[in-house]
């Protein structure tokens, strides 16, 4: 659980953001609008999955934290999520707009949707489903089950506690 915290960590801090840095000056803002979109939300819900890694190591170790306060954080962070996810359609509509209605591939408009894509996965992969299998008792669980475990944080929500 450790090394999945610091990967998520690393990359709501580290990679994504460097990503959208080398994006915005290479390129001009208006033909990567989408594309940085999709990048925000992977930061911002990657942010959450590291912030909830921290809070299962911590509760592991029997450190002691605000129960009712993260829960409410994660309770409101999904909502947001899903508002974010609901405005991608807006957003690919805005950068077709600012390209006078025209759909440019030099403009990034496939890693756009890549990283929007990315992000919707994320938000599954944490509230929903499982998606990531990086051990051999999640494949196990699958081949056993044909089925994606339920992800940690849903049954977290679900059970209010973390």
């Amino acid at each position: 659980m450790n090394k999945t915290y610091v990967m998520e960590k690393s990359h709501a801090f580290i990679t994504f953001p460097a990503i959208s840095c080398y994006l915005l000056y290479t390129n001009p803002l208006l033909d990567i609008v989408f594309l940085l979109y999709g990048l925000i939300i992977c930061i911002f819900i990657l942010y959450q999955g590291q912030y909830y890694f921290k809070l299962k190591i911590q509760s592991i170790k029997g450190q002691v934290f605000n129960q009712k306060s993260n829960l409410h954080f994660f309770r409101k962070s999904k909502n947001a999520n899903l508002i974010l996810i609901g405005l991608m359609p807006l957003i690919f509509i805005v950068q077709i707009f600012l390209n006078n209605w025209t759909i440019k591939t030099e403009n990034l408009i496939c890693w756009g949707f890549a990283a929007n894509i990315f992000g919707i996965l994320e938000h599954i992969n944490y509230y929903n489903r499982q998606l990531m299998i990086d051990s051999t008792a999640d494949l196990n669980y699958v081949i056993s089950n044909r089925k994606l475990k339920i992800a940690s944080l849903a049954k977290d929500l679900s059970e209010n506690k973390i």
